[in-house]
């Protein structure tokens, strides 16, 4: 029988919405034990943006798989002895309450640590100590805060949100490295350690390049950028590589809204692209043939380039640039990943059985381990899991459990 990477590890995810649950899940796909602990009310996403009557919404069966849960009121004095309890038999505590919302139950992290002393307490917080500290964050507000809003969108318009969820999902990226190099560390030590990761923060460590950019500004003009005029700010650059090799998203035949093929230019790369585009003259011309002859013309060589491209299909053009080694990649729209044969076959999308909703499609676990596959198991339906956690984990009887319901204590 296989073991997974996480084997053995309990994990109470006291977490909500995105950024918390994406981690925790994250943990459950490693193997981990996730225990899904919930007001009686549950999740709130259970019942965000619904398409089926009665049914968990998608937002929540899609960040809560491989999960077990249960319900508790932890306002409550039951609820929180009970609470005590699970914290004694786990190995990772994960939140993401309002600040100081844990420590007003009762469970400071100087209490947790003395109920437990082994355990790893994790946090995911908008913001960290200072005067953000208790503002609401949001997935859009962390990007705000981040440094991604201002410096994506194109020179002339407002600054732009990204569709990726780096805010929420992000952060939970970097809350599941924390928590398991916490748990390494508690390999050496014998000792469980706080975890505070901040939405902001974990925005600002995506966005780095641009505080580099930021820098390079005093020393003039950023020459690979595709603006004409700069302030002491970087400037949104469109669809601009960033790096030291110029891109651009080049449209294609028949001209929908995601028909366009993102091109990198590298120096290897000219000569064929030149043919290609049925140039093959600029290979060789003084004005085209260099890096830095083509640098301050980006505009005008994607214009060349997407005279052929507007041409062909983008999977047309996929192949001929390809068959070349010419860095790209088609625009993919969500109807075309959900339908993407390869992202199955790497268990990326992958389709789950669901008691109310039939089947639905999620995303796969990106994070491969050769000896720790991930089998992709639906959500729980809330409290699912009550009877064998209270009864069968913690040993209450039958009838205690029946009072604990009666007296919405679960």
């Amino acid at each position: 029988m296989t073991t997974l990477a996480l084997d053995g590890v309990r994990v109470l995810d006291m977490t909500h919405v995105q950024s918390g649950p994406s981690a925790t899940q994250l943990l459950a796909w490693l193997g981990a034990d996730v225990v899904k602990v919930e007001a009686p009310g549950g999740d709130v996403t259970r019942r965000q943006l619904r398409d089926v009557p009665d049914a968990d919404s998608l937002y929540f069966t899609m960040l809560n798989c491989n999960k077990r849960s249960i319900t508790l009121n932890l306002k409550t004095e039951r609820g929180r002895e009970i609470l005590t309890a699970l914290v004694r038999g786990a190995d990772v505590l994960v939140e993401n309450f309002a600040p100081g919302a844990v420590d007003r139950m009762g469970f400071t992290w100087d209490r947790i640590r003395e109920i437990n002393p082994r355990i790893v307490y994790a946090s995911i917080k908008g913001f960290g100590d200072g005067p953000y500290t208790n503002f609401k964050a949001y997935e859009v507000v962390a990007q705000a805060m981040g440094g991604s809003m201002a410096t994506t969108g194109f020179e002339d318009g407002p600054p732009l949100a990204t569709g990726a969820q780096i805010g929420d999902s992000g952060t939970g990226v970097h809350a599941v490295a924390a928590i398991l190099a916490a748990l390494l560390q508690r390999e050496r030590t014998g000792r469980g350690q706080r975890v505070n990761v901040a939405m902001q923060h974990a925005v600002l460590n995506l966005c780095r390049v641009k505080l580099r950019d930021q820098q390079r500004l005093a020393h003039g003009p950023l020459a690979e950028y595709p603006n004409d005029d700069f302030t002491d700010d970087v400037p949104r650059s469109g669809n601009a590589s960033g790096g030291g090799q110029p891109g651009w998203a080049v449209r294609c035949a028949p001209g929908g809204p995601n028909d366009y093929v993102y091109v990198i230019v590298q120096p290897v790369g000219w000569t064929p692209l030149a043919a290609l585009i049925g140039r093959p003259e600029l290979a060789e011309d003084p004005e085209w043939a260099t890096p830095e002859a083509r640098l301050p013309k980006l505009a005008k060589m994607f214009q060349l380039i997407e005279e052929w491209t507007a041409t062909l299909p983008k999977w047309q053009v996929l192949e001929q640039l390809n068959r070349h080694n010419i860095p790209c990649g088609p625009i993919l729209s969500p109807k075309e990943i959900i339908e993407d044969r390869s992202l199955a076959d790497n268990d990326m999308i992958v389709e789950v059985a669901h008691p109310h909703r039939g089947t639905f499609t999620t995303v796969g676990n990106p994070l491969k381990l050769s000896d720790s596959p991930t089998t992709i198991t639906t959500p729980p339906l809330l409290g699912q899991h009550n009877e064998d956690i209270y009864i069968g984990e913690l040993g209450l009887g039958d009838e205690e459990l029946r009072l604990l319901r009666s007296g919405g204590v679960i």
